[in-house]
């Protein structure tokens, strides 16, 4: 935080001048103008293949599809009763920033799940930040419909974004996840503008029984382990057969796969459980809180009721995690670190207010001046009982 609270005063002071020179510091790049050209976002699509837009454009679909969904229970309504009208608005947020990873790898599926649901909610403006950015993650925000582009990233975007500069609008609410400066500047500019929640290492739970392919368990714990060293991955079984091969499986997989740089720190971090029977593995997923759940056991749609905390539930032999990463339609951004006990993933919801209003008449206020009166002289609030 000391870090981070320095870098955040010295964008707030000087503007683009120490967006700059953290640009240069931390990631290398130095330039004058952080906004992506329209020349460039022509050439980013000219550098990325063709197969690669066209996955981007089926995931665009897949993503807009569920978010409509989700915005559709989000209504304007009115309701009467006794003189008194009772109302909602559902209103977008004016303007959003988007925060795209682009250390470890390039991210352009995030661009994707954070671009999307805002603009089909309404948000006027998006703009979005990403270090050392590549091609892909242009394209990915220009299709998904984001309004500028910035090259820039870190503590210096998310102050950027906070506090506007010459050339990075502010914004009224930041979101994305990132590495732990970023998501420490954001809990530090959190009050000045909104965020969407504080996110931490991947993580992943997978409950298992002992007629689970032990070859997809492997794959799909390292699908999440890879993400950086960080990254916490849990097996939960009621077969020590099964996590006997698990562990073989994964042994194999390390010493062939090529992010096993991060593999080899992160497989300290798989935690494996043993129950007695798979009813057992409810109350440890529910305390634990993942953000990434399997179930990969019989019948797991009897389960979907019993378990109540976790970012997004992948049930059955072929709900890959990895799809709902990329293209099923749910949104990858999650709560981490038992964040989903009182939270859910990034959604429509977090780019609309739900706004109340009331109208009252005569008849309404007389109803409710008993109440009132009574409320605000135990309260001691002498303007309020006048009003």
């Amino acid at each position: 935080m000391k870090i981070v609270n320095k870098i955040i005063n010295d964008v707030k002071s000087k503007g683009d001048i120490a967006v700059r020179y953290y640009s240069k510091k931390f990631d290398r790049a130095d330039f004058n103008s952080f906004l992506v050209s329209k020349q460039e976002i022509k050439q980013a699509y000219k550098q990325v293949d063709k197969e690669t837009i066209k996955a981007l454009k089926f995931a665009k679909k897949n993503i807009e599809f569920f978010a409509k969904e989700q915005l559709n229970q989000f209504k304007n309504f009115e309701v009467k009763k006794n003189g008194i009208i009772l109302g909602q608005k559902v209103v977008p947020i004016e303007k959003i920033g988007v925060y795209i990873p682009g250390g470890n790898y390039p991210l352009p599926s995030t661009a994707l799940m954070c671009i999307i649901p805002a603009r089909l909610a309404g948000v006027k403006e998006i703009i979005a930040c990403s270090p050392k950015i590549k091609p892909e993650t242009i394209v990915a925000a220009d299709i998904a419909g984001a309004d500028k582009i910035f090259k820039i990233g870190g503590v210096q975007a998310i102050a950027a974004m906070a506090y506007g500069t010459r050339q990075v609008p502010k914004v009224d609410k930041i979101v994305g996840p990132g590495n732990i400066y970023v998501t420490a500047a954001k809990k530090a500019v959190y009050g000045d503008c909104g965020i969407d929640f504080l996110a931490g290492p991947s993580e992943i739970m997978i409950i298992a029984d002992e007629k689970a392919d032990y070859k997809l368990i492997a794959i799909d714990l390292l699908a999440q382990l890879e993400h950086d060293a960080n990254a916490k991955a849990f097996l939960v079984t009621n077969s020590r057969l099964l996590a006997k091969k698990v562990k073989k499986e994964i042994g194999s997989l390390i010493l062939v796969l090529s992010t096993n740089g991060i593999l080899q720190q992160s497989i300290k971090n798989l935690n494996i459980i043993f129950i007695r029977k798979i009813n057992d593995a409810i109350p440890i997923s529910n305390n634990l809180a993942p953000e990434h759940l399997e179930l990969q056991i019989k019948r797991p749609e009897k389960y979907l009721n019993k378990l109540t905390n976790y970012g997004s539930l992948f049930l059955g032999k072929y709900s890959a995690e990895a799809f709902g990463d990329y293209c099923s339609g749910t949104n990858h951004v999650l709560p981490t670190n038992g964040g989903t006990r009182f939270t859910s993933g990034l959604s429509v919801r977090d780019f609309v207010k739900l706004q109340t209003y009331q109208i009252i008449s005569p008849k309404g206020a007389r109803k409710l001046a008993k109440s009132a009166l009574k409320l605000s002289k135990i309260e001691g609030l002498i303007a309020h009982n006048l009003s």
